[in-house]
């Protein structure tokens, strides 16, 4: 299984970018999608998820402006990132994990991508 994330890169507050996380190796349809952030000297922590039933979750400084979505035909998971702020600048990681693995399991992981918003 493979996760492949872009779209970051440097932008100016209040930009836009867009992330993309394309998979292979899954039956996409049965897994949950997520994005995560880790800041420099930071823990890694959630951003958004979507279940398999595109039930959505965010974490509150990113309610309002950012959306996750899936594609299940083109097997990809997207993050659009609208009005962003100096301290979402991270790497931001996709993760996959099936719908009925346990809630403890970690699921897979891309590699990462890029995402740095100047003031």
């Amino acid at each position: 299984v493979q996760l492949q994330a872009s779209g970051g890169g440097l932008v100016q507050a209040g930009g836009s970018l867009r992330l993309s996380c394309t998979t292979s190796g899954y039956m996409f349809r049965n897994v949950d999608m997520a994005w995560y952030r880790q800041a420099p000297g930071k823990e890694r922590d959630l951003v958004a998820s979507i279940s398999t039933t595109g039930s959505t979750n965010y974490q509150d400084s990113v309610k309002g402006r950012f959306t996750i979505s899936r594609d299940n035909v083109r097997n990809t998971a997207y993050l659009q990132m609208d009005s962003l702020k100096p301290e979402d600048t991270a790497v931001y990681y996709c993760n996959a994990r099936s719908k009925w693995a346990p809630t403890n399991h970690p699921g897979d992981w891309g590699q990462g991508t890029q995402v740095t918003v100047s003031s």
